[in-house]
């Protein structure tokens, strides 16, 4: 393991979740509340769509749920995200923990990492996801900076601090050409040191396969865990988590492999079941 570049903190994983190798399974929200698609769903059918999901998705054996507003694209840069959508996440995964007792996180797209530290907060969520939380890149929004220095304050402030945060290393979606100066290992090394709790390596778009490259060498570069970000299937799952140390997982999961689609249990069982041999 590489020296630490903070103090030791137990591992976050082995903290929020029984089981080795966690599958944190995605919550895909329809168009909410001021996004262009959003039709008019009410808040009620909101909730059960997701709780649906998430009934299906515990039978299917996922070890987390992570809730995300992902039918609000084209995505906000994080400054312009409304009070809606926070309010709306928290209501949503606090339903969800309750109906489930399982651990949930909140991802509110794009890098809205402070929303969704508040919407935790509220609902009783145990993560978020940060797409840039440290360096900067150039994102489908434009310019996309660091928000650590600005999001640990905010947490602290809420006397908040066991909400973990689990931050993307040169995240899908966007030029990374920025700071191309710097090897992906440094990168990832600026992750720990600006103190999140889980480093995250994806594709280069939802649902694509992570190269298997990259994880080696975020496991090299840091003493944190290293989760799987995107793309995790029954036909790679063997080779990507003999090395990473979890996943995240959405469009697989959905029928068609679709991340607009429902929840397909058949889908999940296969996963889980290539899972379950490996740990």
């Amino acid at each position: 393991m590489p020296q630490p570049l903070l103090p030791m903190k137990p591992n976050a994983l082995n903290e929020l979740f029984k089981n080795p190798k966690p599958i944190i399974a995605m919550i895909h929200l329809p168009p909410l509340p001021g996004a262009p698609r959003y039709s008019g769903m009410p808040m009620e059918d909101i909730v059960e769509y997701a709780l649906r999901d998430a009934e299906l998705l515990k039978s299917g054996g996922v070890d987390g749920l992570q809730v995300e507003n992902i039918g609000d694209y084209p995505y906000l840069k994080p400054e312009s995200i409304g009070h809606e959508t926070s309010s709306i996440l928290a209501v949503v995964a606090r339903e969800v923990r309750k109906a489930t007792g399982m651990p949930v996180g909140i991802c509110c797209l794009a890098n809205g990492v402070i929303p969704a530290i508040a919407a935790c907060l509220a609902s009783g969520g145990k993560w978020v996801r940060a797409a840039q939380w440290a360096n900067a890149y150039i994102a489908d929004e434009g310019f996309v900076e660091a928000v650590a220095h600005q999001a640990l304050r905010y947490r602290s402030n809420l006397r908040a601090t066991d909400i973990r945060i689990f931050a993307d290393v040169q995240v899908k979606h966007g030029s990374h050409f920025i700071v191309s100066d710097r090897p992906f290992e440094e990168q990832v090394a600026d992750v720990e040191f600006f103190d999140a709790d889980a480093v995250i390596v994806s594709g280069t778009r939802t649902g694509a396969e992570t190269p298997l490259e990259r994880v080696v060498k975020a496991k090299q570069a840091t003493s944190l865990p290293v989760l799987i970000g995107s793309g995790l299937n029954p036909g790679n799952a063997e080779s990507l988590l003999k090395v990473a140390d979890g996943a995240i997982v959405g469009s697989h999961m959905r029928r068609d492999g679709k991340f607009w689609n429902p929840v397909d249990i058949e889908r999940v069982k296969e996963l889980m079941t290539v899972v379950r041999r490996l740990r």
